[in-house]
């Protein structure tokens, strides 16, 4: 630093004359100006890594969260932003961004909603960018259901379509200790059919599934089969209750097909299984439509249709 000032010295006032004495304000001035630049100009870059930091642009749209997001999502496509890094502190990438923090903060929560963002209070919180998981897609497949974008029977359909794909992977690739696992999950589920627990029946159930989406080996199959039995869990809960007791029995002629590697065989087993299942459920569905109309108007309907069936909310398979 001392080197870097007595070069400035050197420039702005040369051996031989006074400091300042003959130049007036305007001259001594634009002598400085250009002392400083030189001297940027032959000064080493002591911060390497501020080349590779993210850099953000002012926002000039009525929409500046949205940009925002847009433009952290950017970063971190060109690998500037990194899963673990930590963004800037809210001071800096307001001024960064040109907005106030309420905008900012709005940014942030959506891109924390959207599984990019991690938000963490305290003196080593912040922002940081965090590994993304599935829960965006089961949230806007959920969202679409509820707004009747997508109904009861494309959504069974859609199970039965992906989960033969499924089932043409993991039957290829299958290992003995996955298949054992299989067996162990229809053993589980047994067990709570007998205790009378259908809660717990309902999840081993979906854990089947979830078992065969990991035997793919394909991270994206595994996220849109989570989201998918989600929305499915959800629905199957709203229609009361059902008699699945062939599903157990199907499922284990299901791995017997599966260890004989007999891919056809297993997809037919499942989708016969589904289809029936499916059958049920848009059948009990269409029931429980009139009751529901009667919850949202009772004045409207005197006295509900009778039930033959108990309320109790339905267990997925």
């Amino acid at each position: 630093m001392a080197g870097a000032i007595h070069r400035l010295k050197r420039i702005a006032w040369p051996p031989g004359k006074p400091e300042g004495a003959q130049f007036g304000p305007i001259i001594a001035t634009f002598t400085v100006v250009k002392a400083l630049t030189i001297l940027a100009a032959t000064e080493p870059t002591k911060h390497l890594s501020d080349l590779t930091a993210p850099v953000f642009r002012p926002i000039r749209s009525p929409r500046a969260f949205e940009e925002i997001a847009s433009q952290i999502r950017a970063q971190l496509a060109e690998g500037k932003l990194r899963v673990g890094n930590r963004l800037p502190s809210e001071r800096a990438l307001s001024e960064q961004f040109g907005v106030s923090r309420n905008t900012l903060r709005e940014a942030l929560r959506s891109l924390e909603h959207a599984g990019l963002v991690r938000l963490q209070k305290g003196a080593s919180g912040g922002a940081f960018i965090t590994e993304a998981s599935g829960d965006a897609i089961a949230t806007g497949l959920m969202d679409m259901y509820h707004s009747g974008t997508i109904s009861p029977a494309q959504l069974t359909e859609a199970r039965i379509w992906l989960e033969s794909v499924v089932v043409r992977e993991a039957c290829q690739r299958a290992t003995p200790q996955e298949i054992e696992h299989l067996r162990e999950n229809v053993r589980q589920a047994e067990e709570a059919n007998a205790r009378g627990d259908l809660d717990e029946r309902a999840e081993v159930n979906l854990e089947f599934h979830r078992i065969l989406a990991r035997m793919t080996g394909n991270p994206v199959v595994v996220i849109v089969m989570d989201s998918l039995l989600a929305v499915l869990r959800h629905f199957v809960q709203t229609i009361g209750p059902y008699e699945n007791s062939f599903v157990l029995p199907s499922r284990k002629r299901f791995i017997k097909l599966m260890e004989a590697r007999d891919v056809q065989g297993a997809i037919g087993e499942m989708e016969s299984s589904l289809k029936r299942l499916q059958r049920s459920y848009l059948s009990f569905a269409k029931e429980a439509a009139p009751v529901a109309t009667a919850k949202v108007a009772p004045t409207t309907i005197t006295s509900p249709p009778p039930r033959s069936r108990a309320s109790s909310p339905r267990k997925p398979s």
